[in-house]
């Protein structure tokens, strides 16, 4: 196919030697299948800010650091640069996670650099070599469902250990290999220390899982594995190692009322986004 105008600078540099065709259009990229050399591999094209269509993104940037004093004022002020350096953090922001992940030992993409707003990264295939389906299109039996559902519960706990929660976790951000689940889409990540938000998207990042493997397993919707995870988490008890349950005794305090409205809100908003994304999940040509 044609060499989209946004890769043609990685052609030019020889990181990309053809383009093999377009895998998907999402809310934040385009995904393209790439040939790099022998192998074949993925370029995520990043949409700029004004043509991406992912919602509440200032609630994922709280907490991340910004090194550089002058950038930092200068994205506070919104000022052109300011803009700027605010999408490239966006976007670096996944080639940062992405190698945080794997070094905490979480299935994910293998990134080979950012350029220009282009991730570069690992094109997860099937036996046959073919692109791996996301677990949305992926039927299971009940046995599969809950290994694949407790490989992914380790996976956030994981996650969590390393200081990130993905905070758009869900079958749609999820592919499937023969060696199981694989996590992707990770630009909206966000420091579960530095973030205010970061407890209620990882209950929602558990809670998505939880549910559509409780598609093949029910029993699976009676656990607790985000109260759990973040109880530990608070505590200072989390390691890599910690053996979860999903059992979790709740410790009955004086209910905030605004709170509890709020998050039915943000549950409400949740399930119309949802329904939203599995229509256009239909819509989209593989």
């Amino acid at each position: 196919m044609k060499t989209p105008k946004r890769i043609q600078p990685l052609v030019d540099e020889g990181l990309v030697d053809e383009v093999i065709s377009q895998l998907m259009s999402g809310k934040e990229a385009t995904v393209y299948v790439v040939r790099s050399g022998d192998d074949i591999r993925c370029a995520k094209v990043y949409k700029e800010a004004d043509k991406r269509s992912f919602k509440q993104a200032v609630l994922y940037q709280e907490g991340r650091k910004v090194r550089n004093s002058r950038r930092a004022r200068a994205m506070e002020k919104g000022s052109k640069f300011g803009r700027d350096q605010q999408e490239e953090a966006w976007q670096n922001a996944e080639v940062e996670a992405l190698y945080r992940l794997a070094n905490a030992g979480v299935r994910v993409p293998t990134p080979y650099g950012c350029f220009d707003g282009v991730l570069l990264m690992e094109l997860v295939t099937d036996a046959e070599g073919n692109v791996a389906p996301r677990l949305n299109d992926v039927s299971m039996s009940a046995e599969k469902a809950l290994n694949d559902h407790a490989l992914v519960m380790t996976y956030v706990k994981r996650m969590l250990c390393a200081g990130l929660v993905h905070g758009d976790l869900s079958e749609f951000n999820v592919l499937v290999d023969s060696e199981g689940p694989v996590i992707i889409d990770l630009p909206q990540a966000v420091d579960a220390a530095a973030n205010n938000h970061a407890k209620w998207m990882l209950a929602r990042d558990v809670n998505n899982m939880t549910q559509y493997y409780g598609l093949y397993a029910p029993e699976l919707l009676k656990t607790q594995y985000a109260k759990e995870i973040w109880a530990l988490f608070e505590a200072g008890e989390l390691k890599p190692e910690t053996p979860l349950t999903g059992k979790f005794t709740e410790v009955l305090v004086e209910a905030d009322v605004s709170a509890v409205l709020e998050e039915i809100q943000a549950a409400f908003e949740e399930a119309q986004e949802r329904k939203q994304r599995i229509q256009e999940a239909n819509e989209e040509d593989y």
